[in-house]
């Protein structure tokens, strides 16, 4: 116990301040949620779900008189749908096991972190994290989580049973892993195909400069070329990183920081631009998170709506585009380029997602695999598919998904192309220091206008932290 605290300790300094990072890479999930958090006791459904949930089938576990914790962020967009599939999860599992299960959510970084912390030092808490696939290298260098072994594998039903792809981000190896995948969620461009017909555009631009003039174009009377979050709390930097990489730059280069790198200042220039001096955005967006920039383009006020992903589906097939909306790859070229250079990497995405971890000091660990193997077989992985528009982890559930839904292509197409952020123990630092940069120019870019002098002296900053978190992470 001395040495894992000794360990968390020395971490707690360096991660005391990722306060948004622990979803990033999901979304905004969390963002329009109540600022408190819930723990919600396993009973059973008195309402019907969305999609029925089968009955768990593997080698029962006596779980009689036991509690398992799950600790998961809540659901912005879909809030009463995540709370009856609490319902329906919980009672099949307290019918197969005998566990009562508890889910706890969260609603924003600062709160997983907190819990995390306290969790880890107490060495009591939940026995289940859910967290983004961008966060799961900070879970594994706390040392705090289960480093799984085949037996693991073997309790969730095999390494075979995933979606290759989606382990990738799982440890700093194939035979060092802590996340078990559990949701994927590639990121696309959504696009208004009536706009663009009309418009005379036949396919979106595959530069970004390329996407700024067809914005350009598109934008007038009441309708704008992009919508776009820049207040949200997770999608802003993941413009940043993935222009960045785009340009030769990854952020990260082994224990060196590049954060204020001329690629990544162009980047944010990029980013700002199309509000400031594209004008390609409502002004509004300034204060606007992901669920309100997609209310915008469902309701046919803009024509892109970039870093989107499946879990927007629900409401676009309800939504007034439903019949004119499709996706399609972001850019690959970096800004100021027309083709990619010699040295960048064509990212379409992160490798974004949801990774399960399970604690150390879970008094009940097999239990504990027991439910993460039901909530990853495909019963469970088609429910969160139909209600919540989350791409299944399941190999099975993935090409039963994806065989009769042919209009997810450019969704295969951006996972076969993603690229995993750093496995570092300092990337949460990084991450909220790209974010930061954002949140401090919100008031300039209220006024109208972002100077170049402003956004070096923040890089600057941010590359302080960055490097800062990278010498002292082990």
């Amino acid at each position: 116990m001395e040495t894992r605290r000794t360990r968390f300790t020395t971490l707690t300094a360096a991660l005391a301040i990722t306060a948004l990072v622990v979803t990033a890479c999901s979304g905004s999930t969390a963002t329009n949620s109540p600022s408190a958090s819930t723990n919600t006791p396993i009973a059973a459904a008195n309402t019907p779900s969305a999609a029925p949930i089968a009955t768990p089938t593997a080698t029962p576990i006596d779980g009689t008189g036991k509690t398992l914790t799950v600790l998961i962020s809540a659901d912005g967009k879909y809030g009463a749908q995540q709370q009856q599939w609490f319902k329906d999860v919980s009672a099949a599992f307290q019918k197969q096991t005998g566990a009562t299960v508890v889910f706890q959510t969260f609603a924003s970084g600062s709160e997983e972190l907190t819990k995390i912390q306290t969790s880890v030092v107490a060495g009591q808490g939940p026995d289940i994290y859910v967290v983004g696939t961008t966060f799961t290298p900070t879970a594994y260098s706390t040392g705090a989580f289960v480093s799984l072994t085949p037996d693991n594998w073997n309790q969730v039903g095999g390494k075979d049973k995933f979606v290759q792809a989606d382990l990738g981000i799982s440890g700093p190896s194939a035979t060092d892993q802590v996340g078990i995948p559990y949701t994927s969620g590639p990121f696309v461009m959504a696009y208004n195909t009536d706009l663009l017909a009309k418009a005379g555009i036949a396919t979106p631009a595959t530069t970004w400069d390329g996407l700024a003039a067809q914005a350009k174009q598109l934008t007038g009377n009441g309708v704008y070329g992009m919508a776009i979050g820049y207040k949200d709390g997770f999608d802003p930097w993941k413009f940043i990183w993935a222009m960045s990489r785009q340009a030769g730059n990854p952020i990260i280069a082994g224990k060196v920081a590049k954060v204020d790198d001329p690629t990544t200042l162009k980047a944010y220039q990029t980013y700002f631009g199309w509000l400031t001096t594209d004008h390609v955005v409502d002004p509004a967006s300034v204060g606007w998170n992901d669920g309100q920039a997609l209310a915008a383009f469902a309701s046919g006020k803009a024509a892109f709506f970039p870093m989107s992903t499946t879990s927007n589906i629900p409401t676009l097939k309800t939504s007034a585009v439903k019949d004119t909306y499709k996706f399609a790859l972001m850019p690959v070229v970096p800004p100021g380029a027309t083709t990619l250079p010699a040295d960048g990497v064509g990212a379409t995405s992160i490798l974004a997602g949801n990774n399960i971890v399970v604690a150390k000091y879970s008094k009940n660990q097999d239990l504990a695999f027991a439910l993460v193997k039901y909530l990853t077989d495909d019963s469970n992985q088609q429910v969160l598919f139909n209600t919540f528009g989350t791409m299944p982890v399941n190999q099975t559930t993935f090409k039963a998904v994806t065989t009769s839904n042919p209009a997810l292509g450019p969704i295969l197409d951006s996972a076969a192309s993603s690229v995993a952020t750093p496995f570092s123990g300092a990337w949460a630092d990084t991450q909220l220091a790209l974010m930061n940069v954002v949140v401090q120019t919100i008031p300039d870019l209220s006024a109208g206008s972002v100077s170049d002098s402003k956004l070096q002296s923040l890089l600057t900053a941010a590359q302080k932290t960055a490097q800062a978190s990278l010498d002292k992470a082990p």
